[in-house]
């Protein structure tokens, strides 16, 4: 069983929550923070339509180098998790990582912590409680490039995580739905808060870019676009070499791949 420890590594990405958290701990694999990250959240009562178009968006993400990241919910969360395999994606908890909740994603999540990555603001012992839920969900939106909501109601932890990843200046993009169907989603569309994906083969297709980087761990960690000072600290050598070949370059003060 996988042990939970203390990240005590500085992740650029949460700078953009309300508050960088007091502390964090993890089980699996911490390399899956230097990939291209993707959240994907939506109802724990998703339609055949949605859970179709969730497992098929998150696949294709992940064969595409994307790493994808959730909340180990019941509905969408898991079909994204499921759909990224163990091995490429990231939950996050809303409790403490000795504890697997909710019990019908157990073996999920203890995949999960044996194969891809694990995080919570919890320490063992803590948990869930209905506000932990709303922590969990500025974690996951932070720590993804851009948020896809696949479907949700109105009024909805989803959509929680809508107003979010708005503070953060992240890009939201949301499946089309019926009228009468996901009102959330069809909201945010309503008031250009969000982006339609109309094919998901045309979504995915930039992102398709980071798979000849699979097996390159520097390349992966730039496609984060870490600050000029993270990778000289991380990747001296290669910030240097890589900078004389043309393959990146420093916009802004971060390291971009060419």
């Amino acid at each position: 069983m996988a042990e939970t420890n203390q990240l005590n590594e500085h992740i650029s990405a949460l700078d953009a929550m309300k508050k960088y958290p007091s502390s964090l701990y993890y089980r699996g694999d911490l390399t899956l923070l230097d990939r291209l990250k993707i959240s994907i959240v939506g109802s724990r009562r998703p339609s055949a339509y949605t859970q179709q178009m969730t497992y098929e968006l998150a696949k294709k993400l992940s064969s595409a180098g994307v790493c994808i990241v959730s909340g180990a919910a019941m509905g969408v969360d898991a079909i994204a998790h499921n759909a990224a395999g163990a091995n490429n994606t990231i939950a996050i908890m809303a409790n403490g990582l000795d504890i697997r909740y909710p019990a019908v994603n157990r073996s999920l999540i203890t995949a999960v912590e044996n194969e891809g990555l694990v995080l919570s603001q919890f320490e063992d012992g803590k948990k869930a409680a209905q506000w932990s839920f709303v922590v969990r969900n500025e974690l996951v939106v932070a720590l993804g490039d851009v948020l896809i909501v696949t479907q949700a109601d109105e009024k909805s932890g989803s959509m929680r995580s809508v107003e979010y990843a708005l503070k953060m200046g992240k890009q939201v993009y949301v499946l089309l739905h019926r009228m009468g169907e996901s009102e959330g989603t069809n909201s945010l569309l309503r008031s250009g808060k969000a982006k339609a994906i109309y094919n998901i083969d045309a979504f995915i297709e930039p992102y398709g870019l980071t798979a000849k980087n699979l097996d390159n761990p520097f390349l992966l960690f730039c496609q984060n676009r870490p600050t000029y000072e993270e990778a000289v600290q991380r990747y001296p050598q290669e910030v240097f070499q890589y900078e004389l070949e043309g393959k990146i370059d420093i916009i802004a003060g971060c390291v971009v791949v060419i």
